[in-house]
């Protein structure tokens, strides 16, 4: 698949998705943005997709809004632009019913850390960094990042990164729990690979229940997550997948998933 400021490619089950404007930090244009959202809607449609990968080109992840693109754009609607390009991108990250995962290859900052954080699994190379840059241009934090960051790194630290636009390191950030895993950069592409390799293979239909009822779980109450959970299990069991999954223990062997 074709895109101007993307790369996009889908093999056996995994979907990659590169940021590839590497001469400006993968910074969110309109066209990169446009992109994104195209490559999603084709990642909800395609059911042979169990697991997508999301990374940048170069040496950057993603450094946010192209503040260059816009400097000559009087009278811009920020809220607009939010309501157009970057909400629906992490609300569809976050509805897919498959693992998204951010490789996290260098800086995500502003835009391109809400990128990251709603990204289901964060794999980063020890050289990566987030920094939520807002309220260096006088700016809020947008695309997601209020509601990620207090319920990973809870509300103190969450203010502190916010209001004082701190660099955080990969290895940090994986001590606040912001990120999954810290790997040298020389191995961040094959154990990326490895994690891929696995969710292709896995139950998918069970793993995107069970992301959705995780999401589900920030605003409910205790009896109605034993309701959820109830519902989306009836679900899981009549899959494909529970089936094999039982007759692959009982005739103590490894399961083959289909995803269904």
């Amino acid at each position: 698949m074709s895109y101007e400021t993307i790369l996009f490619e889908v093999n056996n089950g995994i979907a990659n998705l590169t940021l590839n404007r590497p001469d400006v930090f993968n910074a969110f244009n309109e066209q990169l943005s446009a992109d994104v959202n195209d490559a999603l809607k084709k990642t909800a449609k395609d059911k042979s997709i169990r697991v997508l990968v999301i990374t940048g080109a170069g040496k950057a992840f993603c450094s946010g809004q192209d503040l260059k693109d816009i400097a000559g754009k009087k009278d811009r609607s920020l809220s607009e632009s939010l309501y157009k390009r970057y909400n629906p991108m992490i609300r569809a990250i976050r509805n897919l019913p498959i693992p998204v995962v951010c490789k996290l290859n260098g800086v995500a900052a502003g835009a391109g850390c809400s990128l990251a954080l709603a990204c289901d699994m964060i794999i980063a190379s020890e050289q990566a960094s987030l920094i939520e840059v807002f309220v260096n241009v006088g700016l809020v934090l947008d695309s997601g990042s209020s509601y990620f960051l207090p319920r990973l790194v809870g509300s103190a630290r969450a203010f502190e990164l916010a209001a004082l636009g701190s660099k955080v390191s990969a290895q940090q950030a994986a001590d606040w729990g912001m990120i999954n895993r810290v790997v040298k950069a020389e191995v961040l592409d094959e154990e990326v690979e490895k994690l891929a390799n696995h969710f292709s293979m896995a139950p998918t239909k069970a793993i995107g229940l069970m992301k959705k009822m995780l999401i589900k779980s920030f605003t409910s109450n205790l009896d109605e997550m034993l309701e959820y959970e109830a519902f989306c299990q009836e679900i899981a069991g009549r899959s494909s997948d529970y089936k094999e999954g039982v007759d692959a223990f009982n005739q103590k062997r490894k399961p083959s998933f289909t995803g269904n």
